[in-house]
């Protein structure tokens, strides 16, 4: 018998779903202390649950279009400070502190929201993982 489309939407998350939804965006943390880690994490949860669970998969997903954005503009500021040599950029090193502890507080609001079976979606996120 052929689930019915509306049934995946319309249901409740089991327990073991919701924890792992929520390791999906908790386990990015781990990016603090070894570097790639912020996106390898998320992705292996999406990749093994994509077809199974469509709650996980959308909240591994969140988590890993906000971790490649936050790793695009590394990236890009990094460039910035190389190519000015940070003289002009030396005064914003000041929010450095301030972006990192409102990414941390971001990260742990959604894997709260993941927990309790609910969406969330991150704000100033790129949507490149469909």
């Amino acid at each position: 018998m052929e689930k019915d489309p509306l049934y995946e939407l319309m249901r409740t998350p089991e327990p073991d779903e919701k924890n792992l939804a929520m390791l999906a965006h908790l386990l990015s943390l781990t990016g603090f202390i070894i570097p790639g880690m912020n996106i390898v994490a998320p992705l292996l949860i999406w990749l093994n649950k994509r077809d199974k669970s469509q709650f996980v998969a959308m909240h591994a997903r969140e988590s890993l279009n906000f971790q490649i954005t936050v790793a695009i503009f590394v990236v890009i500021w990094t460039a910035i400070q190389a190519m000015f040599i940070g003289l002009l950029f030396l005064p914003l090193l000041i929010l450095v502190p301030f972006v990192m502890i409102a990414l941390l507080i971001i990260v742990i609001r959604a894997g709260l929201k993941a927990s309790s079976g609910e969406e969330y979606q991150y704000p100033w996120c790129f949507r490149l993982v469909n």
